[in-house]
């Protein structure tokens, strides 16, 4: 492509691919660039949280979705180490999908709104020139450049070296390992289910198929003794709590499912701009055993796709954007983070996961509350 196009989305999971498709609804020539081939396994919970539902509506993409035939989910429960457990109902229907097949069915509504798609191509440079900004692309030995009027970053958390928002880091005790793999075997209910132990915690969450997925989030420092493979990361973790390790007795994983990542920076700052817009992880992760990670990062796209588009049509400056941005930002995100990091940590602490378990017994009201804490709050936009 030798002409200028007017959007780059760089990076094809939930919040990238929502944005492509949402400008190219606009009428901007968009293309959409991931360095992944496509189907393919991420570390994700696959679980689409209620909060999630109408924003799947606003980027017309609920009945995509929904074609994937998804589990629905009711009830969340929380599993503690020392056997007892916490019921906990949704504010609505959830869905349980896997990514396998939820970021190609986004691309094909993308395409369908006709976004140009790039798999297995590596952004290797964005460097903003007169007229907005040039992408330099590789895919396997052929590189490629791309003029476009505005980019926006959807590469995730980690992204390579030399690109805006790079956080160089280091490993260290505190530092988490993401893995995660499908079962068969598994007697599920409507019903996400999370597991505390010491070291971190696993989800269950049942999907499309008949399948349950399993996504763990562990301490780097805390399981340094055990098997590194991914099964065997997932066996150690199900040692550790009495009612897992029953539960998973009969699980089978299926093949090739399994998938890691490392690190996983919970402490990460928001970060919204950095030379361009970012959405999804690329801007903030909020801890996972909230379960409301896929519903911030179509949120975040939803919040920058009607800016974009005004800066597209000339009405606002980059600079205009960059401001509106980062306060919606701030404003839709803090509180729900700050939530999030807390619950985290109060899980960590021995002590505190009983007493909260009194507490909520006591109160049930409490339980509900502290999850909506960690909820995004209604927009009107």
């Amino acid at each position: 492509m030798n002409h200028t196009l007017d959007v780059a989305v760089l990076g094809a999971g939930i919040a990238g691919s929502s944005l492509a498709k949402s400008l190219a609804d606009r009428g901007w020539e968009t293309v959409l660039i991931d360095r992944q081939q496509f189907p393919r396994h991420k570390v994700c919970g696959e679980f689409l949280s209620p909060e999630s539902q109408s924003m799947m509506n606003t980027f017309g993409l609920r009945e995509f979705v929904e074609s994937l035939q998804p589990s629905l989910i009711s009830r969340a429960r929380i599993i503690f180490s020392f056997g007892e457990a916490l019921e906990i109902p949704l504010p609505g229907i959830a869905l349980g999908v896997s990514r396998y097949s939820l970021d190609s069915t986004l691309h094909s509504a993308a395409q369908s709104s006709g976004v140009h798609l790039q798999t297995a191509t590596t952004v290797t440079s964005v460097y903003p020139n007169g007229r907005g900004y040039t992408i330099e692309t590789k895919q396997g030995e052929e590189r490629k450049l791309y003029q476009v009027r505005a980019a926006i970053a959807a590469w995730g958390a980690n992204c390579r070296s030399g690109l805006p928002g790079h956080n160089p880091y280091t490993l260290d005790q505190n530092t988490y390992i993401g893995v995660k793999s499908h079962f068969k075997g598994v007697e599920m209910e409507p019903v996400v289910e999370l597991y505390l132990f010491d070291g971190g915690y696993l989800g269950i969450s049942p999907i499309e198929g008949g399948l349950v997925n399993i996504a763990a989030l562990l301490k780097r420092k805390a399981f340094r003794n055990s098997d590194k493979s991914i099964l065997g990361l997932i066996n150690a973790a199900c040692s550790r709590n009495p009612k897992l390790y029953r539960k998973m007795a009969n699980a089978v994983p299926v093949p090739y499912t399994q998938a890691a990542v490392a690190p996983v920076n919970l402490n990460r700052k928001p970060l919204a701009w950095d030379s361009i817009p970012h959405v999804g992880d690329a801007t903030l992760m909020i801890p996972p055993l909230c379960g409301d990670g896929m519903s911030m990062a179509l949120r975040s796209a939803r919040l920058c796709a009607p800016l974009a588009n005004s800066y597209l049509c000339g009405e606002i400056s980059l600079s205009r954007w960059q401001h509106e941005y980062t306060q919606s930002i701030q404003h839709e995100f803090m509180g729900p983070l700050q939530w999030g990091r807390l619950i985290q940590w109060a899980f960590g602490v021995p002590v505190i996961p009983r007493l909260l378990l009194n507490a909520a017994q006591l109160s049930p009201r409490l339980a509900y509350g502290l999850v909506q804490a960690t909820r995004l709050k209604e927009s009107e936009s």
